[in-house]
């Protein structure tokens, strides 16, 4: 598994947002198309723009200005749809599930399970949002960000 960034630019090719992005396949090397189009979903799923302009939105490799790789040109956070904000989120959820249910012993694992399904299928809700809320697609949206997830 191969981590590369990934440039998300808006229509006039500015860059608004440098996602990390992993990858894996089955011949150890996945193609740059396959890190651009898993860039333009987290930028999707993280709402980078209104959904009217979506489409607008473009990927392309990282170029490096020298030194570390690092963002460069973004106004959104670092940790804008990665596995660390998903984690943060979801163990917030989790945290607060718990607390309402009024803190009861040795049920973790429950209500992480149950934070992490509310915040995927919530997810899901706005990727179906933003693409026309097209009639009968809300099951393959929810599979779409499982093996989104899953990379």
């Amino acid at each position: 598994m191969t981590e590369r960034l990934v440039d998300v630019l808006d229509a006039n090719g500015q860059v608004i947002h440098t996602y990390p992005i992993t990858l894996g396949s089955s011949d150890g090397e996945a193609s740059i198309a396959s890190y651009e189009a898993k860039a333009l979903q987290a930028a999707a799923h993280g709402q980078l723009v209104p959904d009217s302009e979506l489409a607008s939105l473009t990927a392309c490799m990282h170029r490096s200005h020298g030194g570390p790789m690092q963002p460069y040109g973004d106004l959104v956070s670092s940790d804008s749809e990665t596995r660390l904000a998903l984690e943060q989120a979801v163990r917030e959820r989790a945290y607060l599930l718990w607390e309402e249910e009024g803190r009861p012993d040795g049920l973790a694992e429950e209500y992480w399970r149950r934070a992490l399904d509310q915040h995927l299928r919530e997810r899901a809700y706005v990727l179906w949002r933003q693409e026309g809320s097209p009639e009968g697609g809300a099951e393959e949206y929810w599979r779409r960000l499982q093996d989104f997830q899953a990379q």
